[in-house]
């Protein structure tokens, strides 16, 4: 970890227009789950279901979107990445510092979110509302990757993530069973699954293939990143 990194990545994704979203989205949900116990609406069905499909299937892949392409991708885009680069400080340091960077903010804005959101509505007792934060931050921590490599080698990478996120995980992968199995939602999901015992939570898809797919995922996407990251500085110094 470098603190100076850390500096400059956290005041280049907190200080932009689009950080905006960063708060109001978890706004959103904790303001949703807070009216539905207000009107009692909180029952266990409702409160998984909105877990599941703001939380898990609209936030979180927005959020991560945002944080892990904000990271390094307007350093990128706008050339300030060369300053840090020619720093005396290992691309892999960047990379993973960087990557550190959006795992936590995924974990304050995303995955604490959806466990006040769960509490709000269940009570701290219940398992649900745990079960959840856990696989959004087990998600969270795969799109940060994928999404930070994405930035280091595409300047459309909001718009490659964005399809990602709406075509192949929130439509195709609702209807075609086999390719829920190349989805970070469903990688989470199972999780969630394994975890809570309400019966309102059936993802029907392996737990221990979704972490093993999330490590092998997240561990290649920061190679890759670090890989890119080489290459950009080689062919900026020629």
């Amino acid at each position: 970890m470098n603190s100076t990194i850390v500096a400059l990545t956290l005041r280049g994704v907190l200080g932009r227009r689009r950080a905006i979203l960063l708060f109001l989205l978890p706004v959103v949900l904790l303001a949703l789950a807070t009216g539905l116990a207000a009107t009692g609406y909180d029952t266990l069905q409702t409160a998984t279901d909105v877990l599941h499909a703001f939380g898990i299937v609209v936030l979180l892949p927005l959020l991560a979107l945002i944080v892990g392409t904000g990271v390094i991708g307007p350093e990128i885009d706008e050339g300030q990445i060369m300053y840090v680069l020619t720093k005396p400080i290992a691309r892999t340091s960047v990379v993973l510092t960087k990557y550190v960077c959006a795992v936590g903010l995924l974990a304050a804005f995303a995955a604490l979110p959806v466990w006040l959101a769960g509490v709000l509505m269940l009570g701290p007792g219940s398992d649900v509302p745990w079960a959840f934060a856990v696989g959004a931050l087990q998600s969270g921590v795969v799109y940060g990757a994928v999404f930070l490599a994405l930035a280091v080698v595409s300047r459309n990478a909001v718009t490659i993530g964005l399809i990602y996120a709406l075509v192949w995980e929130s439509m195709i992968g609702g209807f075609v069973a086999g390719s829920r199995n190349l989805s970070v939602q469903s990688w989470g999901l199972s999780t969630v699954d394994a975890l809570t015992s309400a019966t309102t939570v059936d993802i029907g898809s392996s737990v221990t293939t979704g972490l093993i797919l999330s490590v092998i995922t997240t561990v290649v996407a920061l190679a890759f990143a670090i890989s890119k990251l080489r290459t950009l500085t080689l062919a900026s110094a020629d």
